[in-house]
């Protein structure tokens, strides 16, 4: 899949996540958590399993998140993604 713009999904709410994703020359991930220290490899985890699932490997992904859950992390990065990907 190419990332053609940029594109988002997901609120500030608690137990939520905000994903921003652009057009990048290469894999960037950036996260933000308010639990970081304890859990970002594991957010880190599910957002590259969803890149892979959708082959996508040049894209910035910036995400904000505030406790969210695997199944969240899984759809705020589709829906992002494939927003991004629209023609």
């Amino acid at each position: 899949m190419d990332i053609t713009r940029r594109a988002s999904a997901g609120t500030m709410q608690s137990s939520d996540l905000m994903v921003h994703v652009e057009p990048a020359e290469r894999l960037d991930i950036q996260i933000e958590s308010t639990v970081k220290k304890q859990f970002e490899h594991l957010i880190r985890d599910r957002i590259e399993a969803v890149l892979r699932q959708l082959a996508v490997t040049r894209v910035l992904v910036k995400v904000s998140d505030r406790g969210a859950l695997d199944y969240a992390i899984e759809a705020r990065m589709e829906t992002a993604l494939r927003r991004a990907a629209e023609a």
